[in-house]
């Protein structure tokens, strides 16, 4: 029986990703943050284990469970993150900072202390779930976009350095997806923005604001959490997974306007978004 880690699965994406992998005879290591989160997941019959990516210690001790149970690991679904809204000059450096310790430099120890392992047994899949705005930016996104871009770079990076081993990096770039994605990024919208105080005041409480209160998701092309879990379950029955897998016709479009469109229009028509 193959083996997966997957960060993030106190809901939305992390869940249904170890809740597919499981119905299909993977063995799963659910991990997530809070111990609300443990329980719950102990409850659906996952071995779990609890990790914030942001501490070193609670991935090194989570592999080592691990490797201790199953001697071997086949794959790691890098999927905690989250997203924090506001206009980059209302983003100071230290919500930047903090954006990127989970987002990306909890990726990057989890996909270091992976590789490790990886490069001991001489196989492995590496997981890395990045976005469409991986691909292009929106406004009122610069921290999440910038940490999509940095997710980027690291994974067409890695993905040279392994070629020749039978180590595999796939990229996935999802669009507007069902999740708690953007109940948590509200959270740290009120938390971390001086709203009253910004240049964009009337727009935050007009549109930006409102679109994070609204819990109907009527985004374009949205779909649900499944979608990326089928992917990831492709990926794990595949003998040479791809690079990178696009999810929703979002992503597709985005990615094929990035290619073709000169960057003043493209700017012009992601504004209007």
């Amino acid at each position: 029986m193959q083996n997966i880690l997957i960060t993030g699965c106190s809901s939305g994406i992390g869940l249904q990703t170890a809740l597919t992998l499981k119905d299909n005879g993977y063995k799963v290591y659910a991990s997530a943050r809070n111990d609300e989160d443990i329980k719950n997941l102990k409850s659906l019959g996952f071995t779990t284990l609890k990790i914030d990516v942001t501490k070193k210690v609670d991935i090194q001790n989570a592999l080592y469970s691990i490797i201790h149970e199953d001697k071997t690991l086949d794959a790691v679904f890098n999927n905690a993150g989250y997203g924090q809204p506001g206009a980059l000059e209302d983003v100071s450096v230290e919500v930047l900072k903090e954006q990127f310790e989970t987002n990306v430099f909890g990726l990057h120890e989890l996909t270091i202390q992976t590789m490790k392992i990886f490069r001991a047994q001489g196989y492995g899949k590496l997981i890395q779930h990045s976005s469409v705005l991986g691909i292009i930016s929106l406004k009122f996104r610069g921290a999440y976009n910038a940490s999509k871009y940095a997710i980027e770079g690291l994974s067409d990076t890695l993905r040279q350095e392994i070629m020749g081993s039978n180590i595999s990096l796939s990229v996935i770039n999802t669009g507007p997806v069902t999740s708690k994605f953007r109940e948590n990024a509200l959270g740290k919208f009120v938390k971390n923005i001086d709203i009253k105080s910004s240049f964009f005041k009337s727009v935050y409480e007009k549109d930006l604001q409102k679109r994070l209160e609204n819990d109907k998701d009527t985004t374009p092309f949205n779909l649900p959490a499944s979608s990326v879990a089928n992917v990831v379950l492709k990926i794990m029955k595949s003998q040479k997974p791809r690079g990178r897998y696009y999810v929703t016709k979002a992503t597709y479009i985005m990615g094929f306007l990035k290619r073709t469109l000169p960057t003043g229009l493209l700017d012009k028509i992601l504004n209007k978004m």
